[in-house]
């Protein structure tokens, strides 16, 4: 397994209908590093984000779809995805404030 830095575990934070309806539950959904483990998630949220404390981290890897051009036929690429449960007297995520 290779040196992932907490810097390097998220990648970016998934934004969609059913996770922003999942924050009322103190629950954030991120694209995370494919290698990274839910330790190294529950580490990299607590430190790049001030005040936070996760209680559990969910993850799930989706495979690649199946795309055509033409006749020829491809992947794209798999991704993994964490949803991170935070603690009752945490803070909230500030990226996720405007929106």
């Amino acid at each position: 397994m290779a040196n992932i830095q907490y810097y390097d575990v998220i990648l970016k934070p998934l934004v969609t209908e059913k996770s922003m309806a999942l924050m009322a539950e103190k629950k954030y959904t991120f694209l995370v590093h494919p290698e990274a483990n839910k330790t190294m998630i529950k580490e990299a949220v607590e430190k790049m984000f001030d005040g936070v404390k996760v209680a559990k981290v969910n993850t799930m890897n989706r495979q690649g779809k199946t795309k055509r051009r033409g006749m020829t036929y491809g992947k794209t690429a798999k991704t993994k995805k964490a949803i991170v449960q935070l603690t009752a007297d945490s803070k909230d995520i500030e990226i996720f404030a405007g929106l």
